[in-house]
């Protein structure tokens, strides 16, 4: 009977996240919304609490959240990683500054302590590789000359997940300062050897793992980046950082293929990883949390607006292709919602993860409108305002050939 009842459940899950994408692909946004959404529905205070399936559901979550770092660990090669790094680093650390300080200062505002600040920091800092990806994708403006920037921005973010999830690991783990920075260390020595391995023997490593049979690649990679992601955990490092580090180890064919062969199963992961988050969340706790969560969406969206301006100018870029570049970074997504749910499964704050949602939410829908609208709204709000400046300061010139002014008197030219 139980097995029956899981059955149902899952099944309707599935089915559920199923018509909620095909939705999401009419409207042409992000799905994430309406996968979270389906979880308040379906969790504790919901429309249809489920409680057959939630184990099941909480095992494909920390799934989704591997699958979800390994595949943006095979977008990268590390020696892309390696040259971002060193001529992108300025636009990190503004963009670290601009959006982790806001999120830092409003849980501390809220009295929610330095622990909990570290991982709204962290929420309102990331923005979401795969909704931003989307949207230059449905806008046509990949080949744009501010896409690189906008995509070393993210690279960096990611990379800075290598320390950062560690970091808030140990805190919430409520490890003493030595034990986290000997986390930390262990962190840092990993990526540094991932990297340093990816670099020179990248190409060996890939070799190692290539198959030309589908389905022998598909479970030596799967098997190995769980294997990975398990010893990292155990290690109190990061499941994911591990993911995304053996993303990064493989390149070439073996990164093509393996990106054909799980983005099926990552984004069924994914959509249940959403899904467990929304579970955890009490539809009833939200509302007190709209209206800081309603701030801190401007707040983060003006401040990732002003990074991506700021490192467009950097780059030489032009007016619209700054404000362009600012509006497409606003989207949150996976990430906040990664970071949140450690924050929720250790107990820390009740609150964050109600905020998280309606936070995520909110800029998850914001973020294309951003992308979309920022420059042309920008272009004609600072057009109107110079307007009547510039009419005043600047004279209509002379034509080039005016005839000499006539004297009414006797019809003579002036002198």
């Amino acid at each position: 009977m139980h097995s029956a009842v899981f059955l149902i459940e899952f099944g309707a899950i599935i089915l559920a996240l199923g018509l909620l994408g095909r939705i999401a692909g009419r409207l042409r946004f992000s799905p994430i919304p309406l996968y979270l959404l389906a979880g308040l529905a379906f969790g504790e205070g919901g429309l249809l609490p489920l409680g057959a399936s939630e184990e099941f559901v909480a095992i494909g979550a920390e799934i989704g959240v591997i699958l979800l770092l390994l595949m943006l660990g095979l977008e990268y090669t590390a020696s892309d990683l390696v040259s971002n790094l060193k001529t992108q680093y300025p636009a990190g650390l503004v963009d670290m500054t601009f959006n982790a300080l806001p999120g830092a200062a409003a849980a501390l505002l809220m009295g929610w302590g330095p622990v909990a600040a570290v991982v709204l920091a962290g929420v309102t800092w990331i923005s979401s590789s795969g909704v931003i990806a989307k949207v230059l994708n449905d806008l046509g403006r990949v080949g744009n000359r501010e896409t690189p920037v906008i995509l070393s921005i993210l690279v960096l973010e990611d990379l800075a997940m290598a320390v950062y999830l560690p970091i808030i690991t140990a805190l919430l783990a409520g490890v003493g300062w030595a034990a986290g920075g000997l986390t930390l260390a262990i962190a840092l020595g990993a990526a540094g050897l991932v990297l340093f391995v990816a670099v020179r023997y990248g190409r060996h490593i890939s070799r190692f793992v290539s198959s030309d049979d589908p389905e022998k690649l598909l479970l030596v990679v799967l098997g190995l980046t769980i294997l990975v992601a398990g010893i990292a955990q155990q290690l109190q490092v990061s499941a994911a950082v591990g993911a995304f580090l053996v993303g990064i180890a493989l390149s070439g064919e073996v990164a093509e293929g393996t990106h054909t062969l799980l983005s099926p199963l990552r984004d069924l992961f994914a959509a249940v990883f959403f899904v467990f988050f929304g579970l955890h969340t009490d539809p009833a706790s939200i509302p007190p949390v709209l209206v800081p969560a309603l701030l801190l969406a401007v707040v983060t969206a003006c401040t990732k607006i002003a990074t991506g301006y700021w490192a467009a100018r950097r780059a030489g870029i032009s007016v619209k292709g700054r404000w362009r570049a600012g509006g497409a970074l606003v989207a949150r997504g996976e990430f906040s919602i990664v970071i949140a749910g450690l924050a929720v499964t250790s107990g820390i704050e009740p609150r964050l993860g109600p905020l998280a949602t309606a936070y995520v939410l909110i800029l998850v829908i914001v973020g294309p409108l951003t992308a979309r609208f920022t420059q042309p709204l920008a272009q004609r709000l600072f057009k109107q305002r110079a307007a009547p400046v510039t009419t005043a300061a600047v004279p209509e010139p002379r034509p080039a050939e005016e005839p000499a002014a006539v004297d009414a008197t006797d019809g003579a030219p002036r002198a």
